[in-house]
C-alpha cells in the first residue's frame, strides 16, 4: 500500500453530469482489467436518481470523489437508510461504491467524509461497502480476484482490504460465493425428493413461459422475500413503489423460464427462484453502453449463457427445512439443460448462513470469492 500523501481535493456532487464522473471513474481504473464487469452507464445512473428509485424514498446517499490536480482518483457513496437507522440499537451509517487508486491518502480522505457525516448524525458505526439493501450489491473482494465478476457483485483489486484495515476497520460479515457443475445435480434424487415433498405438503411447482405471467405474481414474491428475510439484523423491507420499481427494472427483463415459484393448496406462494442466464461476458463487451451493440450482446446472452446465476431464493419461514427447494432446483435444472447452462454460480451469501449452504452441500460447490464487509465504531459511541 502506497502513502503518497499528496495534496487532495474531496468534492461533494450533485448534478448529473457530475454523477456521469462517478459512475465512470471505475471504466479508468479498472481499465484493461478482464476480470471486472462494467455496469450499464445509463442504469447506474438512473439508479442513483431520487426521481426514479423508490429508495430514495426512505434514504439518503451523498457522493463524493477525491481528485488529485484535478483528476478523480477516487468515489464514495455515504448513505443512510432511514429505516434501518430506527429500528436499530446501533444505527448504523453505510457507505458503498469505494473505489481509489492504491493511495491510502485517497481511500483515507474519502472515508473521513462518511465518518463525519455519522458523527453529525449521531450514528454508531459506518459498515461497507453495501448498498442502500439487502437487494443491492455487497462486499469487498478478499479471495478470488482471478475471477470474472457478475453484473451483481462488485469487484475490486487486491490492495483494498490493506486500506480498510490501515483505517482501523474491522471485519463485521463475512461472504461466500461459490459454483457447482449443473451435471453434479443427481435428477434421480431429484425427481424422488421432489415428488415426496409436493406430495407430503400438498405444493405445486408453477411454470411461467410468459414475462406477464411472471410479473402478475410479483408482489406476493416480495411480500415473501419480506416474511423470509425479516430476521436479518440488517434486512429493510421492499416497499411498494419498489416492488413497482424492480418488476420494470428486472423481472421484465430477465428469461421467465428461469424464475420458479412454488404453491401451496390455497395458491399461496410459499417458495420462489430467481436465476437469470449470467450476463457479465455480454456486459464486457457493452463496455457500459446499450446502444448501438450492448443490446444485441446482452440479448444474446439471454439465450447463449453457460453459467446460470443464482440470485436469490426465498421460502416461507414454516417451510424452510422441509426440503421444499428441491423442488425449485428440480424445476430450474430441467430448463438448464434446455438452454445449454453448465455451471451455476451462488451469489455472495453470509458465511454463516449455514441453513443455504446445507441446501447445496450434495452438489459439490467450490468457493471461488470471498468477500466482507468492514466496520468502525464512530467517536461519539466509542
Amino acid at each position: 500500500m502506497k502513502y503518497f500523501r499528496t495534496m487532495i481535493s474531496i468534492e461533494e456532487l450533485h448534478s448529473k453530469s457530475d454523477l456521469i464522473d462517478f459512475v465512470r471513474f471505475p471504466f479508468k481504473l479498472y481499465k484493461g482489467n478482464k476480470y471486472w464487469v462494467p455496469p450499464i452507464i445509463s442504469d447506474e445512473i438512473d439508479f442513483f436518481d431520487p426521481s426514479i428509485n423508490p429508495v430514495f424514498e426512505h434514504a439518503e446517499a451523498r457522493f463524493f470523489v477525491a481528485k488529485i490536480n484535478g483528476e478523480i482518483v477516487g468515489r464514495i457513496a455515504a448513505i443512510r437508510n432511514f429505516t434501518e437507522i430506527e429500528k436499530q440499537d446501533l444505527p448504523k451509517m453505510r457507505f458503498g461504491w469505494f473505489d481509489f487508486i492504491d493511495d491510502y491518502s485517497v481511500s483515507a480522505a474519502l472515508l473521513d467524509q462518511v465518518s463525519q457525516i455519522g458523527k453529525d448524525e449521531q450514528l454508531a458505526f459506518i459498515e461497507g461497502p453495501v448498498g442502500f439493501s439487502n437487494m443491492d450489491k455487497v462486499g469487498v473482494l478478499t479471495e478470488g480476484f482471478e475471477r470474472l465478476s457478475t453484473m451483481i457483485s462488485w469487484y475490486n483489486f487486491d490492495y483494498y482490504p490493506r486500506h480498510y484495515e490501515a483505517y482501523g476497520m474491522h471485519v463485521e460479515k463475512k461472504y461466500l460465493e461459490s459454483e457447482f457443475l449443473l451435471q453434479n445435480a443427481d435428477p434421480k434424487f431429484f425427481e424422488k425428493s421432489s415428488n415426496l415433498i409436493s406430495r407430503r405438503y400438498q405444493l405445486e411447482t408453477k411454470h411461467y413461459r410468459k414475462t406477464k405471467d411472471v410479473l402478475a405474481v410479483a408482489d406476493q414474491m416480495f411480500d415473501l422475500f419480506n416474511e423470509t428475510y425479516a430476521s436479518l439484523s440488517s434486512f429493510v423491507p421492499i416497499s411498494e413503489r419498489q416492488k413497482t420499481y424492480f418488476k420494470k427494472k428486472y423481472l421484465s427483463f430477465i428469461n421467465p423460464e428461469f424464475i420458479k415459484f412454488v404453491f401451496d393448496k390455497d395458491q399461496k406462494m410459499v417458495a420462489f427462484a430467481i436465476t437469470m442466464p449470467s450476463f457479465a461476458e455480454a456486459l464486457r463487451r457493452a463496455n457500459g453502453r446499450l446502444f448501438p451493440w450492448g443490446i444485441i450482446h446482452l440479448l444474446r446472452a439471454k439465450r447463449r449463457a453457460k453459467t446460470a446465476i443464482l440470485y436469490l431464493i426465498g421460502v416461507h419461514p414454516e417451510y424452510q427445512n422441509k426440503g421444499v427447494t428441491a423442488l425449485l432446483f428440480a424445476a430450474l435444472k430441467e430448463e438448464y439443460e434446455k438452454y445449454g447452462i453448465v455451471n451455476c454460480h451462488r451469489t455472495p451469501e453470509l458465511e454463516d448462513n449455514l441453513a443455504i449452504q446445507r441446501l447445496w452441500k450434495d452438489f459439490d460447490p467450490v468457493v471461488t470469492q470471498r468477500r466482507v464487509t468492514y466496520k468502525k465504531l464512530l467517536s461519539t459511541h466509542s
